[in-house]
């Protein structure tokens, strides 16, 4: 904790919130998930040890992620959420009321985005300002955003997936999906609870995804051995789980997300969309590093397709950069103080 913090980034992810501080990088990355109680409406914990609590809470204890689908869903929530990032960082009794850039999706209304500032404003900034995820995840890939050549940026986080095409700083078409992490995530449970009548939880669900999920099928299978309970008998059981039943579970979300990529390319004129063919379309978010997904994209669309180097921290990094060049930045991407 640094009383003298004096800017702060946040990407303030559906599944994740990652904090940005100059000089230092990334400093947090903690689940967004708050812990509350019931009856005295109070916040108990956030972050890893709320999400430690999900799905294990006695009626008492509401466990719940503030953010649904990358727009504030509990604006009190997401509030107490932000002060305790910002304090974390800054430390409570802070000298400095810092300035903060936070991450929002592109498809946001001036509502959200006003409800986004404000809780910023009131979990003790002294200035807040947004910039949307798109933007911040191409700074962050190192896309050279200002130069007048098409560049596509395909961002899926936990909640949403945001293709956006950039040119001159500018987001000259996007599209958001509600579809992310999340959703593959309940694809997965859903499956093996219609093959297996086994009922697993999240987080079983997310390992399948992490360890041995992939986009496209694969000739040498992985196996995982996963604990779920029996949806006829109602005892725990154990099945094996094979990569490739990974993969078929989870291909409608993949379409979804494809089609959200067709359509902003449809939209994108010629000159743009040709250096989009020369330079390919860059991935990031923490679901882009699910194996494979960028060579199905690239099958899929007919455009090559890579993935950014630490793809989970694009947005974060985007952040950083975007504070440490505050002033410029502020003529020409920031929305709102």
């Amino acid at each position: 904790m640094n009383p003298f913090v004096r800017k702060i980034g946040i990407d303030l992810g559906t599944a994740n919130t990652l904090v940005f501080v100059p000089g230092k990088g990334v400093v947090v990355n903690e689940p967004s998930v708050v812990a509350v109680s019931v009856f005295e409406n109070k916040v108990l914990a956030v972050g890893n040890e709320a999400k430690e609590m999900l799905g294990r809470t006695p009626d008492t204890i509401v466990a719940s992620q503030p953010l649904r689908d990358g727009a504030i869903a509990d604006y009190r929530v997401t509030e107490a959420m932000l002060r305790y990032f910002i304090h974390r960082v800054s430390g409570r009794f802070r000298l400095i009321r810092p300035e903060v850039v936070l991450s929002i999706p592109a498809g946001v209304t001036s509502t959200e985005r006003r409800a986004v500032i404000d809780a910023a404003n009131k979990a003790g900034a002294r200035a807040a300002y947004v910039v949307r995820e798109p933007i911040l995840a191409a700074i962050g890939a190192g896309i050279p955003i200002h130069t007048a050549q098409g560049n596509m940026i395909i961002n899926i986080g936990g909640g949403t997936s945001e293709i956006a095409v950039i040119s001159l700083g500018g987001v000259v078409a996007s599209a958001s999906a509600r579809v992310g992490g999340n959703r593959i995530d309940l694809a997965i449970s859903d499956y093996i609870k219609r093959k297996y009548s086994l009922a697993i939880g999240e987080r079983t669900a997310e390992d399948l995804k992490i360890k041995i999920g992939s986009a496209i099928a694969q000739v040498k299978e992985d196996h995982l051995d996963i604990r779920g309970r029996d949806l006829m008998g109602g005892l725990p059981r154990t099945v094996a789980v094979s990569s490739n039943e990974v993969t078929e579970a989870i291909q409608d979300e993949l379409r979804e997300i494809i089609n959200v990529v067709k359509q902003v390319l449809q939209e994108t004129p010629p000159e743009l969309s040709a250096d989009i063919m020369d330079k390919g379309m860059v991935l990031s978010g923490g679901t882009s590093q699910l194996r494979y997904l960028d060579q199905l994209i690239a099958k899929t669309i007919g455009v090559p397709c890579y993935v950014a180097d630490d793809p989970a921290f694009c947005v974060a990094r985007g952040t950083g950069i975007v504070l440490e060049n505050l002033e410029a930045y502020k003529r020409s991407i920031m929305l709102g103080k």
